[in-house]
């Protein structure tokens, strides 16, 4: 990009975008301004539109009457921004990205904003085994899995239609094998922006053999806006009395023990940095926070609450709602500068958090931990919910 987005200040964004969809064309275009903003990015949808294993790759634009803006690529079904009014009115864009498809393709981090599977998380030396059957999975992250494999959903080209202006279906067909899961998985995922603030995740998938199953989303999140700085000052809360302790591998131990008297107690709104580098062997093997939060059941919008964080400068507050039993809080600990941003900002060390809704870290490997198995004739079925307000 040529304009640079200065250190400590929020990335506003100019979105003049058409988002089109196959099938059925929905043409949107939207512009976005602001009368104090430092730095413009322009998304240009025809930077979206590739083909890649045969596949188009668009940019889809999801808008509500408050005039926040969701903007997605169905190349991994990417979340590339997120626009939310701050304290001020001002639309803060949460989300960091890249203004471009090659931008998601060729970045040493391969998660931003991604819809992660099959298996979210990390799976033991990438072996499991169903009824006795051993698989064995490709392994991309040390001895283990991650998010699915080598080549997870992030990097595959899904099929996408929005049968409105403020929905985006996404579907896509895991071949039986594919990264050495059993069983042809059909998955649907629906984002949704509502008149709410809410951006909602719809999740939904079927198996002709029994198989393992585990779908979130990878939000990257700046609630001050991408750019802004790092993230240490952001206000969280976890709705979870206990935490799924880990090796040096990031694989979990076995068991959960309590948050109380320890550095992962965010039951009461803590700022993220306060005790991120206290000595800690937890805080060690992840190099900060990288664990699965089992989360307490308190109950909101008919749902789980999980969590509650707000930007220290913009004062927008999201809060995230599901139906799983776990969310995994990543503070941003790999972040390299390796990457530019769509706002000309790198990826700084701990610029960014992700809190990805969840089952549990190697539930294969882990019977006591709520099980992830998908059995032909079943639906797997669940959903997220990131509400935003100030």
């Amino acid at each position: 990009m040529k304009q640079t987005l200065k250190p400590g200040l929020a990335a506003m964004l100019l979105l003049a975008i058409t988002a089109c969809n196959e099938p059925k064309k929905v043409n949107l275009s939207a512009t976005v301004t602001d009368s104090v903003t430092t730095a413009a990015v322009h998304l240009d949808s025809t930077k979206f539109q590739k083909e890649i294993d045969g596949k188009k790759t668009n940019l889809y634009v999801l808008k509500n009457k408050n005039n926040m803006q969701a903007a997605f690529t169905n190349y991994g079904g990417r979340l590339v921004s997120l626009l939310v009014p701050d304290k001020d009115g001002k639309l803060v864009d949460v989300v960091v990205g890249f203004d471009s498809v090659d931008g998601f393709v060729n970045s040493t981090e391969p998660y931003f904003g991604a819809t992660i599977g099959r298996y979210g998380n990390r799976i033991a030396k990438g072996k499991f085994s169903l009824d006795g059957k051993p698989y064995t999975l490709a392994t991309n992250n040390g001895q283990n899995t991650l998010h699915g494999g080598k080549k997870g959903f992030q990097a595959v080209v899904w099929d996408a239609a929005m049968p409105d202006s403020q929905t985006l279906v996404l579907t896509y067909l895991s071949k039986d094998m594919e990264e050495g899961y059993p069983g042809n998985l059909k998955v649907k995922v629906t984002y949704s922006l509502n008149d709410e603030n809410e951006l909602k995740m719809d999740y939904e998938a079927t198996t002709d053999k029994k198989t393992v199953v585990n779908l979130t989303n990878h939000a990257f999140f700046n609630l001050n806006g991408e750019g802004s700085g790092n993230i240490l000052n952001h206000d969280l809360q976890v709705f979870a009395d206990l935490y799924t302790p880990v090796d040096t591998t990031l694989i979990p131990l076995g068991k959960n023990v309590t948050v109380k008297g320890t550095p992962f107690d965010f039951t009461t709104a803590t700022t993220i940095g306060k005790r991120i580098e206290e000595a800690n062997d937890q805080l060690k093997a992840g190099k900060g926070y990288d664990h699965n939060f089992v989360l307490n059941g308190t109950k909101a919008l008919g749902m789980t609450h999980a969590a509650t964080v707000k930007g220290d400068k913009s004062g927008i507050v999201m809060d995230i709602y599901t139906q799983e039993p776990g969310l995994q809080f990543y503070s941003g600990n790999f972040m390299q500068s390796k990457n530019v941003f769509k706002g000309g900002a790198k990826d700084d060390f701990r610029t960014a958090i992700a809190l990805e809704t969840q089952h549990f870290p190697d539930s294969p490997n882990q019977p006591a931990f709520p099980s992830t198995v998908l059995n032909p004739g079943q639906v797997y079925k669940t959903t997220s919910i990131y509400k935003f307000s100030k």
